[in-house]
């Protein structure tokens, strides 16, 4: 019995129509991504699994997809590798994973390059990547980031370039969308107030859920860490004050009055807000986490407002990631739009504008061996004045052709049957009205231009 064809699960084909949506965003991104001076790189798919393991913290490392050597893997192990579990045996039969974002390769990227990079570097790269990931709507175990990150400066004029890439990008889509700011120091901040500096990783881990399980869960895996009540009444008395961004570090600076850090987070906080001159779309938010363990000053999170959805960009300040690749002092600061999310989001809200699914203006159709040829020539004319077309491919009745431009979404047949052959016209039918008109090859190549 043939098996049926299916998709790995959270992964999708994308038809030429769903491309057309795609690259029409990919495009937006791009061109904005160069407006701010990012320039592209990419790397490999696959990285040393060394490269990878211990960046994005225990539950990153979890969900990283390892690909087996290759070969007779097993030849190196034993019995004891294989009792001891499986965090022994995959340092045996696993030396290679697939990327789980576009930061660590990055960092990898510039410790190597190092003596050929311009500092401040700005990249941008768009690729994709895996996570082992419960596959759910919005989220994919395949899917593109597009990122821009700036390194080699320490400059808060540098978190306030991505807040205006993000605000340019999403002005251009017509998405409603806000950023959440925070920083990691204003975190730090707080468990240190609370006594509870030691329990900071656990802290950010738990925090990062919380719009998603609620506080009372996150409440009960804070107190499972040695959070006392009094102290976890204090803490949700910082996360639900709500107000202006000013009002909102104003009263932090009160609850971290004796914590260097924090202040320093929330200074950095005020700059960055001071650099950006549209604030309307920027919320400072102490809940904000990030999961990821690398990040280390401000963060950054979007979403949309007319659909809960999720984050659809995430980023923020990492200063130590390139010193594991042997690049020590090299901060860094980036942002990350999921691509995936973003047209998700548009197409359910019909942002998406209809895009022809044909880069193709017209179709060339014909009866006989001769009329066949005369396309044949037309259609290299046409391409050389820079105007994509087609010719169909075989003898058959016009109404096949008809069909076949409809269903590619192409505007205009060009039908030459032997009186267009003697007359030297063009005979175009528009799929959209029905209408037929003719036209000399060059006044058809200014219409179609």
């Amino acid at each position: 019995m043939m098996q049926k064809p299916s998709n790995a699960r959270g992964t999708r084909d994308f038809g030429p129509k769903e491309m057309v949506k795609r690259n029409y965003v990919f495009s937006i991104i791009k061109k904005h991504f160069e407006r701010f001076g990012f320039q592209n790189i990419e790397t490999p798919s696959i990285e040393n699994l060394s490269t990878l393991m211990g960046k994005y913290g225990e539950e990153g490392d979890q969900l990283l997809f390892k690909i087996l050597n290759s070969g007779d893997f097993l030849k190196e192990v034993s019995q004891n590798d294989i009792d001891l579990g499986y965090k022994t045996l995959s340092q045996k039969i696993v030396e290679k994973g697939l990327r789980y974002d576009l930061t660590v390769p990055f960092a990898r990227f510039v410790s190597m390059n190092r003596s050929e990079i311009a500092f401040p570097f700005k990249r941008y790269q768009i690729q994709p990547v895996w996570r082992a990931d419960r596959p759910q709507k919005g989220r994919y175990r395949e899917f593109y980031q597009c990122d821009a990150d700036i390194v080699g400066s320490d400059s808060l004029v540098n978190e306030a370039e991505l807040v205006s890439l993000f605000q340019s990008i999403f002005s251009e889509l017509n998405l409603n969308v806000q950023l959440l700011i925070n920083s990691r120091k204003v975190l730090t901040g707080i468990v240190d107030v609370l006594g509870m500096i030691d329990k900071f990783s656990s802290f950010a881990i738990a925090l990062d859920k919380l719009d998603k399980v609620g506080w009372d869960v996150v409440k009960n895996e804070l107190s499972e860490q040695g959070f006392e009540i009094e102290k976890l009444n204090k803490l949700k008395g910082i996360l639900e004050f709500e107000g202006s961004n000013d009002q909102k570090v104003a009263n932090l600076k009160s609850f971290l009055a004796d914590s260097e850090i924090g202040l320093a987070g929330l200074k950095e906080i005020e700059d960055v807000l001071s650099f950006s001159a549209d604030q309307s779309n920027i919320n400072f938010d102490v809940k904000l986490a990030r999961g990821l363990s690398y990040y280390t000053g401000l963060i950054f999170e979007g979403k949309a407002l007319d659909l809960a959805f999720g984050s659809i960009v995430g980023g923020g300040r990492y200063d130590n990631l390139t010193s594991s690749f042997g690049l020590p002092n090299m901060s860094g600061v980036g942002i990350s739009f999921g691509i995936e999310r973003i047209i998700d989001v548009m197409d359910t809200l019909e942002l998406l504008p209809a895009v022809d699914s044909s880069a193709c203006k017209v179709l060339f159709t014909y009866f006989d061996p001769e009329g066949q040829l005369k396309c044949l020539g037309l259609a290299n004319s046409l391409r050389a004045s820079g105007i994509a077309c087609e010719v169909y491919p075989d003898i058959a009745k016009i109404k096949k052709s008809f069909e076949y431009a409809d269903k590619k979404g192409i505007k205009f047949v060009a039908v030459i049957g032997s009186e267009e052959i003697k007359s030297g016209l063009i005979s175009i039918k528009d799929m959209m009205s029905g209408s037929q008109e003719e036209f000399t090859l060059d006044q058809l190549s200014k219409y179609l231009s």
